[in-house]
């Protein structure tokens, strides 16, 4: 039965395992899950097949066995009667019996072995499903968040705060010192302006007002 061949590498099959060595563990949970319940569809029907077939193995079993049993109760009878030749027959007939018995008895194990193997995947299965099931939103949710912290030091991988703010130290130096240079000019300036009007008012040697009315007084003789 080719589903009893797969029996060992679905029952050593680990979830953990698979998760750890998954790149993106949301998908892989996702795909795993798929395999999974299209397994279990299959392991269901065969199962159910494995146990029709054990249970008319050891039904076999039982008729077998009551055949021997018949078969020996006659011959005893038989005897009993005082017939030979037919306790004979009988005691031929429950050894073929018993050997029929024999292997009815070993098909039924092994029909018993095939279907106790298909109940532990089954069961095995259906605990995966479940477990992961549980999971998903975890898993979905913690990948994501761990998607999102990468592009967040990727981002900030190539920022150095000390060097931004030794930065932003010579811009505000650079800015003082333009603001002083242009303090000193219009400084000057004024200075520049208030000379040049003191220029103005003397270029022409004129005296005052006053002076020229004493001179005028004086000629005058008042």
């Amino acid at each position: 039965m080719g589903i009893i061949s797969r029996f060992a590498d679905i029952m050593k099959s680990n979830i953990n395992a698979l998760l750890d060595k998954a790149e993106d563990p949301a998908k892989m949970v996702d795909q795993y899950l798929l395999d999974l319940r299209e397994k279990l569809a299959d392991v269901k029907k065969e199962t159910a097949g494995v146990i029709a077939a054990e249970t008319a193995a050891k039904r076999d079993v039982e008729a077998a066995a009551e055949k021997v049993e018949k078969a020996k109760k006659s011959a005893e009878n038989a005897l009993k009667a005082g017939d030979e030749d037919a306790a004979r027959k009988l005691i031929a007939e429950k050894q073929r019996y018993e050997q029929n018995l024999a292997e009815r008895q070993k098909a039924y194990e092994l029909a018993a072995d095939n279907a106790d193997k298909m109940r532990q995947m089954y069961d095995k299965l259906v605990a995966d499903i479940k477990s992961l099931e549980d999971r998903k939103a975890n898993i979905k949710a913690k990948t994501a968040a761990a998607k999102a912290q990468s592009k967040i030091n990727d981002i900030t991988s190539g920022m150095d705060a000390g060097e931004s703010l030794e930065a932003f130290d010579r811009m505000e130096e650079k800015a003082n010192a333009a603001f002083d240079k242009a303090m000193a000019e219009a400084e000057l300036n004024v200075k520049k302006d208030d000379t040049e009007d003191l220029m103005d008012k003397y270029a022409s040697g004129a005296s005052s007002v006053d002076d020229e009315l004493a001179k005028m007084k004086a000629e005058l003789g008042l």
